[in-house]
């Protein structure tokens, strides 16, 4: 919490008025980092009600890579204002998170994980789980530290093509895991954070 405080006073006297597309006015400041230790608890904030199970019912949504927001909105709304009227969200996290699009027949010169690729039911295309690739490599992370894909545990939600043009591109894009000294590390980045969502 003490780390989210310090974020929220940076911004407040650090922070340039910006304009943006939403016609709500920011303050905005650009590469701000902070690190949380999960061995000390959970960074659930305390300086406003949070509904706890609606951030949970949110995660699994990512997880389950459903672009759809039909079965999320018994729990959350916040996503009701990005999605189409059929309730279909284009840069949905876990669309990307479970099925990054991938080429059809490759690029000369590139490998590519077989073992992660499958034939998406809904747009026919190839896509990629990124999701079951780093829970692949935690598990062989496990039986073997040296592993070498040790260092390769990059998730992402950004489409460079799907951003340009989308209503909402990916706030928080990416994240890189590490296992270091039997410990999980996450990086987390962030294009844009309404920190006063939290």
């Amino acid at each position: 919490m003490k780390e989210y405080l310090e974020l929220v006073n940076y911004v407040l006297e650090n922070g340039e008025l910006k304009k943006n597309r939403t016609g709500t006015d920011t303050l905005s400041c650009f590469a701000y980092f902070y690190r949380i230790n999960l061995a000390e608890g959970y960074p659930l904030l305390t300086t406003k009600k949070i509904f706890f199970n609606s951030m949970l019912y949110e995660l699994f949504w990512y997880l389950s890579g459903d672009e759809h927001i039909k079965g999320l909105r018994e729990h959350t709304k916040i996503w009701d204002a990005w999605a189409d009227e059929e309730g279909r969200l284009e840069t949905a996290y876990g669309r990307f998170w479970r099925r990054y699009p991938v080429p059809e027949n490759g690029l000369p010169g590139e490998n590519w994980g077989k073992k992660w690729i499958s034939r998406d039911d809904a747009s026919g295309g190839l896509v990629f789980d990124q999701i079951q690739y780093i829970i692949d490599t935690l598990k062989e992370i496990k039986v073997n530290p040296e592993t070498p894909n040790l260092r390769r545990m990059i998730v992402t939600a950004w489409h460079p093509g799907n951003a340009a043009e989308s209503k909402l591109p990916p706030c928080h894009y990416t994240f890189c895991l590490n296992v270091t000294g039997n410990k999980l590390n996450c990086h987390l980045t962030q294009r844009s954070a309404d920190i006063a969502l939290g």
